[in-house]
């Protein structure tokens, strides 16, 4: 039997005020790998995350993904008391992450500066909206706002709509990362024994994956249309409806491809030479005479049909899958990916971490019901009970 390795960040002590998305999403990556991870939220309700929606047993969907395996603490950073607790366990802390509005840290005393000089060890990650300088520096920012401004939306949807990300593209990407920032400031730190600091925004991060159409645009002098569930570059790229209806998703990326595709697909070997289809630019060019030539084809062909064509040919290809139908992914089942988390709305299906670390078993701890930890944490920095129950009655936990 293969001994198991403890979580490699196990001895970890995480510090984070954070909301929403972007800050639990990289606290949750740091949780799953053994980091105790110590989340502050108000005793009047908590991170808004938590109000979401009430579809997973009566739990938000968004909470129950991004909060697992860590300690819930209400604190009141309103009172001195408060502030008092905040500090006392950035002292023990080696991480502190902090998604507050433009100043706020500042004003709890838990600004970067402050911090360098009180706990040089720490390591500090702040994400914000916009970055901590500039003209936007102050301005709210969500991830609709966010994927506005970076022009991502200018990318997605129909010709004449542009259209958001159906998820918080902006949040993950400063999420993975400020997690990725601490880490390799955590690694830094075994060699030079002191923290850092660490600012990811929201719009830097999205910015970094705009890169191809940045580029392109950059060079070209000409912005990417709007391609809807197409490749803006590639055809053919994207989904396409056989007879009974269900669709399957082309990726044909070269020649040689093209011209199994034509042949073993299609069963027109003359399309590969048409001067209108022989180039991956001159197929996007012709693009709805191209789609026709397909929906032709498919209208005549079953799923199973179309597939049996597209593997004999070896074109990658893919289902358009539901969300349902995601959900029941032979891939996921036979790999061993679901698992079970507590809560306080009982047990719920969850996802392994993406990365599987040979010998060692990603943490999957309990969603913490609000304050569920405020007690035995405070007791831990030596407050007694008569004191925790005072501020509990006047709010301050």
């Amino acid at each position: 039997m293969t001994n198991r390795a403890k979580p490699p960040l196990e001895g970890v002590t995480v510090v984070s005020i954070e909301q929403a998305v972007a800050a639990p999403f990289a606290t949750r990556q740091l949780a799953d790998l053994g980091a105790r991870v110590i989340k502050i939220e108000r005793p009047d309700g908590g991170d808004f995350a938590r109000a979401y929606d009430t579809t997973t047993k009566g739990l938000s969907s968004h909470f129950v993904w991004l909060n697992r395996s860590k300690q819930s603490l209400t604190l009141d950073l309103k009172q001195p008391a408060g502030i008092d607790v905040l500090h006392r366990l950035l002292d023990r802390a080696d991480v502190f992450v902090q998604n507050l509005a433009p100043g706020a840290a500042e004003r709890l005393g838990a600004g970067s500066a402050a911090l360098r000089t009180r706990c040089p060890k720490l390591v500090i990650c702040n994400i914000s909206g916009f970055g901590n300088s500039g003209p936007y520096a102050s301005k709210k920012a969500y991830d609709l706002l966010v994927q506005g401004e970076a022009g991502l939306m200018s990318l997605i949807g129909p010709e004449d709509t542009p259209s958001r990300a159906g998820l918080s593209l902006a949040d993950i990407s400063a999420g993975m990362y400020a997690y990725s920032g601490i880490l390799t400031a955590l690694l830094a730190r075994r060699d030079t024994g002191s923290g850092t600091v660490l600012d990811v925004s929201l719009f830097d991060s999205l910015a970094e994956w705009m890169g191809f159409p940045m580029y392109h645009t950059l060079y070209s002098g000409r912005s990417l249309p709007r391609s809807g569930p197409n490749h803006a570059s590639i055809a053919p790229y994207g989904p396409f409806a056989a007879s009974d209806g269900r669709c399957v998703i082309l990726a044909v990326q070269n020649a040689r491809e093209w011209t199994r595709f034509c042949a073993q697909v299609l069963e027109r070997a003359d399309l590969a030479a048409d001067p209108k289809f022989a180039s991956n630019e001159q197929r996007v060019r012709h693009r709805p005479a191209l789609h026709d030539l397909i929906n032709d084809v498919f209208a005549h062909l079953s799923l199973e049909e179309v597939t049996v064509r597209l593997e004999a040919a070896d074109i990658a290809h893919a289902r358009l899958n539901s969300v349902p139908e995601f959900l029941e992914h032979p891939q996921l089942s036979a790999r061993g990916r679901w698992t079970e988390i507590d809560s306080e709305a009982g047990s719920l299906r969850a996802l392994r971490p993406p990365v599987e670390m040979e010998n060692v078993d990603p943490v999957m701890g309990r969603v913490p019901a609000l304050g569920e930890h405020t007690d035995a944490i405070l007791e831990e920095l030596d407050i007694d009970r008569d004191t925790i129950a005072g501020w509990r009655r006047s709010g301050t936990i």
